[in-house]
């Protein structure tokens, strides 16, 4: 996955029952090559009532695979791929493909 994705991102998906919807990332688990976006492939989970939280039918994030999402353009606001270069300083940055514009902050 090389960490093209990271908490914080904002990412479209592009494929499955949520396709077309845009969310921030709130968990990447990279040796599964999987994240959890908000909003997206909710599910329902029944729970047992424990001592801090109550029982009941909670619904949350699923993971996605990686494959089925992409970086939104901070420029254009469409999809877009992911590289990678070095600035003048010596940092290595993530950049979008379609403008050019730099990801990372």
């Amino acid at each position: 996955m090389a960490a093209k994705f990271k908490k914080g991102d904002t990412v479209t998906v592009l494929a499955g029952r949520d396709k077309g919807k845009k969310g921030e990332i709130l968990r990447v688990l990279p040796v599964e090559s999987r994240l959890f976006v908000q909003g997206v492939n909710m599910v329902k989970r029944h729970t047992r009532p424990s001592q801090t939280a109550a029982g009941g039918i909670i619904e949350k994030e699923a993971s996605i695979h990686v494959s089925n999402v992409a970086h939104i353009d901070p420029e254009s606001g469409q999809a877009t791929r992911v590289g990678f270069k070095f600035m003048e300083d010596g940092r290595k940055v993530r950049f979008a493909k379609r403008s050019g514009e730099v990801i990372d902050r």
